[in-house]
């Protein structure tokens, strides 16, 4: 039974991965769409999501993730990453009322729906619960009941949680921790599994 709702924010992939600055401007934008779209399908794959609405201003690859079936929506926030999630909130909260939103970082290519729906599953009942990233400084996942959704996503990310009052996910869920902003982050990726996008785009890269 379908318990959640994602909040997936997609940053134009033309902006995107600004970070794999030793790649050139057209790979960063291949691997940024690849890294958002596998994402997304992981989610869709997920028992645990009823749907996920993506949030972005490229019209264009909003077509992509509609046809991959997420719910797109326009980025109402500008250059505000929390403030778009909280609107997106109380979006999904009237499309689907009985479903709890989720916030997820769109740059997780090796994602496994089975670590998506553990972290899920190990959510304490009505509190505010968040998955630290791999490195342990930022946050991949967010949730809240739509009554008390407020991320706090941004340098530091998991201490903010913290102090905002949510508890970390516990388990391994590797995959759910592993976003990539730079060349080692892709590496550590491509070690769990990538997914078949982000795949596809590296068997054609000579990586650094």
């Amino acid at each position: 039974m379908p318990t959640h709702v994602v909040l997936l924010p997609v940053k134009p992939p033309a902006r995107g991965k600004s970070r794999l600055s030793e790649l050139t401007d057209p790979v960063r934008r291949r691997l940024a769409e690849a890294f958002a779209l596998d994402t997304a399908q992981a989610c869709l794959d997920a028992t645990s999501v009823g749907a996920v609405l993506a949030v972005t201003d490229d019209a264009g690859f909003s077509a992509d993730l509609t046809a991959l079936g997420c719910v797109a929506i326009p980025d109402g926030v500008s250059d505000d990453l929390n403030g778009t999630l909280v609107q997106a909130a109380a979006e999904a909260a009237r499309r689907w009322p009985d479903l709890v939103p989720v916030a997820l970082t769109g740059d997780l290519p090796a994602l496994r729906a089975a670590d998506l729906d553990a972290a899920l599953s190990a959510v304490p009942a009505g509190r505010p619960a968040y998955v630290s990233d791999a490195e342990g400084v930022g946050t991949t996942l967010y949730t809240a009941a739509v009554r008390e959704f407020s991320p706090r996503f941004g340098d530091g990310s998991r201490a903010a949680h913290d102090d905002a009052g949510a508890l970390p996910v516990a388990g391994s869920l590797a995959t759910l921790r592993r976003d990539v902003d730079a060349l080692g982050d892709l590496r550590a990726a491509i070690a769990l599994g990538l997914g078949p996008r982000t795949a596809a785009v590296v068997a054609d890269l000579d990586l650094p």
